[in-house]
């Protein structure tokens, strides 16, 4: 039987193998500690389907005071069983607005990435091993443990610069939140203000087709010009596209507020409470305007924007020294001699000297510190146009107030004579329509007083009182 006599080099390659899977079975309870401390993937499908708020499930929402952005939110009791009022359709919003909901989410982004900046930076670990080929000699092994020092340096500006990020990031949910709260409050405004002059606008049309249907009459029995028949057809036309303009409105209300609280289209709601056009005391918006720059959030949001940015320009010009990592060094040769030492890998500062980084984070500061003065000379502008255009408003409904107990005293008299037989239906529909038009005017001043009022809050926060609640004495005890 033929002898057959095994490859040294075989040998050689299996002595490897065997080597190395000693090495990895005895790095192996490392690795299952290491792993037990990671966090797993977990899939978290998307779900195809209209999440919004629907009529239902309105009815079993329960909002804490609480958690509400300002003191008359905070001093209002959330119940939608007998209809949402101003403030509680404001908070609503506040807590079932879908853009409020990202923006929540973007402070839990900013929290994680404050968090990561905290964390020191992990130990490199470098293992290496050779194995000779032939006889007489040892594996050669070779064990580094090291670290970089940069990023241990960096690490204060980095977690002050993500730290106030996060400020920054809370700041601008607060004022995204006194916007929503504007938002909410100007739509129920306008939709309340819908349904008080709905009602006027349809009695119009019904005055301007009867008089027409009248005058069509007369006009076929030839008692009237045509001339005169299509001055009053165009009355009519004019009313009826009113009324159906104002219906559009009423309906773009609906979808724009349902959206702006999270709602399903076909939920309907039952608003309460009147409008109210009370004027603010000039010398509340004085001092509301004096600490504007401190009770602002989105102004608060620039300076803690600011703040992070000096932090990240702070980095940059330390990142300008050599990048240094640092680490201790364990070997063995293969003739088996013994090595200990140190090493040290370091950047070399003759080429970029990271001068581009500081170059763009000193840029950048500077933008954030003319956006904060241009918001806050914006800010100025917003409450001095207010101011004025109130004024000019106030005057105006005062006027039209003034006027309105005549008109309606002809429209009376008017209605009785023509009841009588004593007037022509022309000079009745014309007074008639003369106090309408004038008790819409008069709404429509109202709501916009009522609109700037709720302007000015969007823009001062709580320091302006708000004129709907119903805990007018608690909530300016917390606006105190």
């Amino acid at each position: 039987m033929p002898v057959f006599h095994a490859d040294p080099a075989v040998h050689a390659t299996r002595a490897v193998r065997g080597r190395c899977i000693t090495a990895l079975r005895a790095t192996m309870p490392l690795c299952a500690m290491l792993i037990a401390g990671c966090t797993w993937y977990h899939r978290e499908p998307l779900a195809p389907r209209d999440t919004s708020t629907s009529a239902s499930t309105l009815e079993r929402i329960q909002i804490d005071p609480a958690t509400m952005p300002l003191p008359e939110l905070a001093a209002h009791r959330f119940d939608p069983s007998d209809g949402l009022d101003i403030e509680e359709v404001a908070m609503l919003a506040v807590a079932n607005n879908p853009d409020l909901k990202l923006t929540r989410d973007d402070l839990g982004i900013s929290r994680a990435q404050a968090f990561s900046a905290g964390l020191l930076p992990d130990p490199q670990l470098s293992v290496a091993s050779d194995y000779p080929g032939a006889e007489g000699f040892t594996r050669a092994f070779n064990y580094g443990l090291s670290m970089d020092v940069m990023a241990i340096v960096t690490r204060g500006a980095n977690k002050k610069s993500a730290d106030a990020t996060v400020v920054k990031t809370d700041l601008g949910l607060l004022w995204q939140e006194w916007q929503i709260v504007a938002q909410a409050k100007q739509l129920f405004l306008k939709a309340r203000f819908q349904e008080e002059t709905l009602p006027f606008l349809q009695q119009q049309l019904e005055l301007s087709r009867t008089r027409y249907e009248r005058m069509a009459e007369a006009q076929r029995a030839g008692n009237l010009t045509e001339d005169q028949l299509s001055a009053a057809l165009t009355s009519y036309s004019d009313a009826r596209k009113q009324y159906t303009d104002a219906e559009r409105a009423a309906e773009q209300t609906h979808h724009d507020l349902n959206a702006l609280l999270g709602l399903a289209p076909d939920v309907q709601l039952q608003l309460t409470g009147d409008i109210e056009s009370t004027p603010v005391a000039d010398s509340t918006i004085d001092s509301a305007v004096a600490a504007l720059p401190k009770r602002r959030p989105d102004l608060l949001a620039l300076e803690a924007g600011y703040e992070a940015q000096e932090q990240k320009y702070r980095a940059a010009i330390l990142s300008q020294f050599p990048s240094l990592s640092v680490g201790f060094v364990r070997a063995r040769d293969t003739s088996n001699i013994y090595t200990s030492g140190f090493q040290i890998n370091l950047s070399l500062p003759i080429f970029n000297r990271n001068q581009g980084n500081v170059a763009i984070e000193k840029a950048t500061r500077q933008r954030l510190r003319d956006e904060y003065q241009n918001r806050l000379n914006q800010a100025y502008a917003d409450v001095a146009h207010i101011r004025a255009d109130s004024a000019i408003l106030a005057r105006q409904l005062q006027q039209t107030e003034g006027a309105l107990p005549d008109v309606d005293l002809a429209a009376r008299h008017a209605s009785q004579a023509y009841s009588e037989h004593n007037l022509a239906l022309g000079a009745y529909t014309d007074a008639q329509s003369a106090a309408l038009t004038k008790r819409i005017d008069v709404a429509t001043l109202r709501e916009s007083l009522a609109e700037q009022r709720v302007g000015l809050q969007a823009l001062l926060g709580s320091a302006i009182p708000d004129a709907f609640s119903a805990d007018q004495t608690l909530t300016e005890t917390h606006a105190k």
